[in-house]
């Protein structure tokens, strides 16, 4: 009886997290979508990525109702394949949202230290092509994936190996570009005024780190069997309410309108 009731404790407090994440990201990401779309030029590379890591956000985002009502009642009302795209929506976002913050701190890494020879790779129609390929990467690897979820009912998967092999990589990849920013601005920013704005470039790449943390431990749970894998869920999805402070330190002044913002 007291396991009964402590699993039952443990399942409204899940419901109760995905249900906070669900009131405070969807605002805040609906909010940073506007305002992305409204107000600075999709012309720059780099608020394109962010419009795409946001409509990333929102599409989990929609998802976390059904997460809720199922941890609030133990019982799924729906389909094996709602349960699916549900799933898949929760995978997608963790692998879409690293590749499109790493695109990110890539694009921040040539403007800073290569900012004249990067000019010509730096362009909208580079950050598109670059968007296009992760939903279409997204799409490729939910093929196999979705057939062996319908297959097996359970979340244990070869994917989940590649999985954590590419967001190894990608946190590599953040690393590299967090240490050779920080490098180039230590050399050429010496006054207050620069020391300030070399403060809000770092804030990105702290941010981006601390998002990728939030990222490995779902995968790796899942590949080691972890049976205790549904806080590590609640962890990666709270990704969602850090996101749009990336958005506002990403940008000199998020809130106004800024049509060459590179």
């Amino acid at each position: 009886m007291n396991i009964s009731n402590s699993t039952t404790e443990d399942e409204q407090v899940y419901a109760g997290v995905f249900g906070c994440v669900m009131v405070i990201g969807l605002p805040l990401n609906a909010v940073a979508l506007w305002i992305l779309l409204r107000r600075h030029s999709l012309k720059s590379p780099h608020a394109v990525f962010m419009v795409n890591l946001a409509f990333s956000d929102l599409l989990l985002i929609i998802s976390l109702p059904m997460r809720i009502y199922f941890h609030a009642t133990g019982t799924w009302p729906l389909s094996n394949m709602a349960c699916l795209i549900i799933t898949m929506l929760f995978r997608d976002n963790i692998r879409s949202s690293a590749m499109f913050i790493t695109f990110i701190s890539v694009d921040r890494l040539l403007a800073v230290v290569y900012p004249l020879r990067s000019r010509h790779l730096r362009t909208s129609s580079n950050a598109w092509k670059g968007a296009a390929f992760v939903w279409s990467f997204m799409l490729v690897v939910n093929i196999p994936e979705s057939l062996d979820f319908l297959e097996h009912l359970q979340d244990h998967s070869q994917l989940i190996y590649l999985q954590i092999v590419l967001l190894v990589t990608m946190l590599a990849v953040n690393i590299v570009c967090t240490i050779m920013v920080s490098w180039t601005l230590h050399r050429h920013l010496s006054d207050s005024a620069k020391v300030n704005n070399k403060m809000k470039v770092m804030l990105v790449f702290v941010m981006n780190l601390v998002l990728f943390a939030m990222f490995l431990p779902v995968p790796i749970g899942m590949a080691a069997q972890y049976k205790k894998i549904k806080p590590l869920v609640c962890l990666t999805v709270s990704n969602c309410c850090l996101d749009p402070l990336l958005y506002y330190f990403s940008f000199d002044s998020f809130w106004r309108k800024n049509e060459n913002c590179r």
